[in-house]
């Protein structure tokens, strides 16, 4: 089961990013219809995501997930 490394908000840019792996393992980015862009490793594995228009349109937000090894 992946555990949350980092949780980053950006006020500004009103951005919330949670990492499952290192950062710095980025190789490309899928954005999703839901304004969410996930970001990938080389092999293609989610290590990470950004929630664009973070407090905008959430006042609370419901996280579940589910990660697999392949």
């Amino acid at each position: 089961m992946a555990q949350v490394r980092q949780v980053f908000y950006d006020s500004l840019g009103d951005t919330l990013v949670i990492w499952f792996d290192n950062p710095n393992d980025e190789y490309e980015v899928e954005e999703t219809e839901d304004e969410v862009l996930l970001m990938k490793n080389k092999n293609g594995k989610v290590i990470g995501f950004e929630k664009l228009n973070f407090s905008s349109k959430n006042q609370s937000l419901s996280v579940a997930f589910e990660t697999l090894s392949i």
